[in-house]
């Protein structure tokens, strides 16, 4: 597989996984989210996904596309993932409920 088709599909693996957490949000508050271990569960572990992927995006394609907040993406992963018993839940609140949509909008124009 070339490196951009690889790109493509890590980026594809990032929308899929936002819109998941579009979906699972819709329709809820904050105190519905901090109430459902489930969706804090489901929605984490989508966050995970997105993080994942766009660190194995390549540094080229990255740097070709900065509108796409590659550091912060990555590093909210690492947290979720290292230091899961610091996770703020009111700062994830904000990141699907913000930010999510931003992201979506902003990798909808990198797939082909």
């Amino acid at each position: 597989m070339l490196l951009e088709d690889r790109d493509i599909a890590y980026i594809w693996d990032m929308l899929d996984a936002a819109k998941a957490i579009s979906e699972f949000v819709r329709n809820k508050a904050f105190h519905d989210y901090l109430n459902d271990r489930l969706l804090r569960g489901g929605v984490e572990r989508n966050l995970e996904i997105i993080g994942e992927a766009a660190g194995k995006v390549s540094k080229s394609f990255r740097e070709a596309n900065p509108d796409v907040p590659w550091t912060k993406i990555i590093s909210q992963r690492n947290v979720l993932i290292h230091e899961y018993g610091e996770i703020e839940h009111e700062l994830i609140w904000k990141v699907v409920t913000i930010h999510i949509p931003e992201l979506i909008a902003k990798l909808q124009l990198l797939i082909p």
